[in-house]
């Protein structure tokens, strides 16, 4: 049996070292008497030159001159190091042409744009650009299971199909059913996260996470928001949000260390065309990570306007309950702070029923706010990062029974259809903290990307094409 290597471990070899690869072509050059083929395996974002000589490699002729772009060959032969630029390259001593490519193959030496990669997304893996993409999202995927291991969490398969709404928004994809022969004793949906089941099991193992796929039924097309995505959420029981803003800054400079470790190659790639995403990861990782109080935001993003700021969104006056927005908050963390920012103890009616409500030292009591505010603000924060705003968002959870189902009552949530999860509160519920991030939303911090060009194969609004 052959033993190939992948093209990454080509740089632990030397010049004279026989070697065996196997990939697909990228391009190829044929001269009549020699021809020079860039081949990739998928193993690295850079290619390897093969170097075929009508004289001393046995296999080359008409069909391995003519071998398209994307077609499949096997290369043995020696390494050498290339005088003109350095680098190495494989003079053939035998060529296979495994399976040839169709004359139709759509990726050929050309810029592609991204929208019409969406459009063959079976495809777009074999571009330098995914390549890099895809190996990056798999090394950030082990990333958060290694920080989360080594620091002690259980990881938890929360369920897909759930009879509650995490978040009260009401956007659930609804599953539908035989009237005559449910399968269940209740509307089911698809989960839009995982966090009501990851309490319970936080209050057995302390510090738990989940890590799979969730999904939002929401008609929104703009390049932040897809109908099938992956979160990952940690809880911790017996943590307060001060202690979950710790983790939460340990986690994100852990796996964003991680890639730039294991990722240089990938990374430097997006450098080349995007050089800002340099800064922003030094950012993240060099930083030290402000606190902000949003009445402090508040009173700050309406002194900016006051001296002549404008917002692209066009708030123009900020008030309690105004909801500050990617704008304002890219302000925020990129001109004020000049760091990532935890924006903290937010507005009760701006967020989730289950969060903590802050006490009396906590309520605002100015005249300052918009009608309908209760001043009541909640233990909860988003964190913002330069380029991005808001990334994570996270919060205490409401440990009192009482005022959790005055709050979801407030919101006409039926908390029959949770009982269970309320009822946690009266059997030794002292407190539980946790966040929450979209696995692609990281991506998107680290390579500046469209949430479409995050995901292997994206679910929006319109199409369904794979």
């Amino acid at each position: 049996m052959v033993t190939y290597i992948d093209i990454k471990e080509l740089v632990k070899k030397h010049d004279g070292d026989e070697v065996t690869i196997i990939g697909w072509v990228k391009t190829n050059r044929d001269s009549g008497k020699i021809s020079f083929i860039e081949l990739n395996d998928g193993s690295t974002v850079n290619n390897i030159q093969v170097v075929c000589k009508r004289e001393i490699t046995t296999g080359y002729d008409d069909s391995i001159k003519t071998a398209r772009t994307g077609s499949a060959i096997s290369v043995n032969g020696k390494i050498s190091t290339n005088k003109n630029n350095n680098s190495q390259e494989i003079i053939a001593k035998e060529i296979q042409l495994l399976k040839q490519s169709d004359e139709d193959y759509p990726l050929q030496k050309k810029a592609h744009s991204l929208d019409y990669l969406r459009e063959i997304a079976h495809l777009r893996p074999r571009t330098t650009m995914f390549g890099a993409i895809m190996r990056i999202r798999s090394k950030l995927s082990f990333a958060i299971h290694k920080f989360f291991d080594e620091n002690g969490f259980l990881w938890v398969a929360t369920p897909i199909i759930t009879g509650n709404d995490a978040e009260g928004a009401g956007d659930n994809f609804v599953l539908s059913e035989d009237s005559k022969n449910p399968i269940f004793d209740r509307p089911a949906s698809l989960t839009v996260s995982g966090q009501l089941h990851g309490e319970a099991y936080a209050q057995a193992f302390r510090k738990i996470y989940t890590f799979g796929p969730t999904f939002r039924a929401e008609h929104s097309h703009t390049f932040r928001h897809a109908n099938e995505f992956w979160m990952i959420e940690p809880e911790i029981a017996f943590c307060n949000l001060s202690q979950l803003q710790i983790l939460i800054e340990l986690f994100i400079k852990y796996i964003t260390q991680y890639v730039v470790d294991e990722c240089s190659a990938e990374l430097e790639y997006f450098y080349t065309e995007k050089p800002f995403l340099k800064d922003r990861i030094d950012a993240i990782l060099s930083s030290n990570y402000k606190r902000l109080d949003y009445i402090e935001a508040i009173e700050i993003l309406q002194k900016a306007v006051e001296n002549g700021k404008v917002f692209a969104d066009g708030v123009t006056e900020f008030k309690f309950g105004t909801d500050i927005g990617t704008p304002e908050e890219r302000f925020l963390c990129e001109e004020v702070f000049k760091c990532p920012v935890f924006l903290q103890n937010l507005p009760l009616e701006m967020k989730a029923f289950y969060m903590k409500q802050n006490g009396e030292n906590k309520k605002y009591n100015g005249t300052n706010k918009l009608e309908g505010f209760s001043g009541v603000t909640v233990a909860a924060n988003d964190l913002l990062i330069p380029g991005v705003g808001e990334v994570i968002g996270g919060s205490q959870r409401e440990d009192d029974i009482n005022l959790i189902e005055e709050e979801s009552k407030k919101r006409g949530i039926d908390t029959s259809s949770i009982s269970w999860y309320v009822n946690l509160r009266k059997y030794g519920y002292h407190s539980s903290s946790g966040f929450g991030i979209g696995f692609e939303r990281m991506l998107m911090v680290l390579l500046d990307l469209n949430i479409r060009d995050a995901i292997p194969f994206p679910r929006v609004p319109g199409k369904l094409l794979f």
